[in-house]
């Protein structure tokens, strides 16, 4: 470095008089000055690059929460009014505990609906419950909408999170693995309360790296994750279809019989996060015969997911036209029936489209 400011002090007319030796030195010099600034602003900008992080810029977030087919159950309890989809709203208090608002979206529609309503919303959560992938026109066809439209959005740099739980989840899974005949996941038994077994590394990734050490605590050593699936996805199918690049595991989960399965994940590039328990449980499931954990413990824990993702929707710019558009779509415009009091295990509902009676 000395060497280069004294070639560059050197009068003027000496620059004429430089041999060959002396000007490959001053190119070598400059190079390395060159590739020594690079380097520099190369790492404080990667820094920047790789946390990937966006700025907060919504106060008023509004969350998409995707409905599901009519289960026989419920639909047994409401034969004439036929609803098409329904909500349990349990999801819907989730989000508006955290601080935002609920838009329905629902089944059956073609993908320019999901489109325009995506441009006004600020990210979707994909519920868990208990329908089938194969069933045309209904929430797996609406996931991969939602799905395909949010990679869409994130490469074009508007970003777009997703946050599916349990069979909302699974769904994700499925989707990023191509969706085929054959579905990527097994069959498991998990119908309790368990605690999480964290990955070493699980405080990096974008979920955790802000969980309070309490928290991350009553996750790990409490029975506090409320789980109801009889599928899973487990390790050996994020490698089956070479997943393990675009999606982190950070927990795992044991079942009844033993089987490690992924309890929580993300996408490595885009802000998709999967939870396998039902975190919504906790605080707005009351049913006595399932046994969920209520303890304040748990719902401490638990309220960490839903906070996590309504902030990551508070990083989309999204809104509807005005206020009188929004009102249009919250779902303010529907009244949730107490289907606990049916036997249901979903405490209250909401129903949409109801279809009248089916003539044979």
């Amino acid at each position: 470095m000395l060497g280069a400011f004294k070639i560059r002090n050197k009068p003027a007319r000496m620059w004429l008089s430089f041999s060959g030796d002396d000007w490959l030195t001053v190119i070598t010099m400059k190079s390395a000055l060159l590739l020594l600034w690079l380097y520099v602003f190369h790492c404080e900008g990667a820094v920047i690059v790789e946390s990937n992080e966006y700025s907060v810029v919504n106060d008023r977030p509004i969350i998409g929460v995707l409905s599901q087919e009519q289960s026989f159950y419920l639909h047994g309890k409401f034969p004439e009014e036929n609803y098409t989809s329904y909500i349990a709203s349990s999801y819907v208090k989730d989000i508006e505990a955290s601080g935002a608002r609920v838009v329905p979206i629902l089944i059956g529609k073609d993908r320019s609906y999901y489109k325009e309503l995506m441009k006004k919303i600020n990210g979707v959560l994909i519920p868990g419950g208990a329908t089938f992938f194969n069933q045309s026109n209904g929430y797996a066809d609406a996931g991969q909408h939602i799905y395909e439209l949010a990679i869409e959005m994130n490469d074009a740099g508007d970003y777009f999170p997703i946050f599916g739980t349990c069979l909302g989840f699974e769904l994700l899974v499925i989707l990023a693995s191509g969706r085929g005949k054959k579905e990527n996941r097994i069959t498991c038994h998990s119908f309790g309360n368990l605690p999480l077994d964290f990955t070493s590394d699980f405080r990096s990734s974008k979920m955790f790296r802000e969980v309070p050490e309490d928290v991350a605590d009553i996750l790990a050593n409490q029975d506090v994750t409320i789980n109801a699936h009889q599928f899973c996805i487990v390790d050996e199918n994020l490698k089956a279809y070479n997943l393990t690049d675009d999606w982190r595991v950070t927990s795992h989960s044991n079942d009844e019989y033993g089987v490690q399965f992924i309890a929580t994940i993300e996408h490595t590039r885009y802000p998709f996060y999967g939870v396998q328990f039902h975190p919504e449980k906790n605080a707005f499931e009351w049913k006595r015969s399932k046994n969920y954990a209520h303890s304040l413990d748990s719902i401490k824990a638990n309220r960490y997911f839903m906070n996590f993702f309504v902030k990551e929707c508070r990083k989309s710019s999204h809104t509807f036209v005005n206020q009188a558009e929004e009102n249009r779509y919250v779902i303010y415009n529907y009244e949730p029936k107490f289907t606990g009091v049916l036997g249901s295990a979903f405490h209250q509902c909401y129903f949409f489209e109801p279809r009248g009676i089916v003539t044979k």
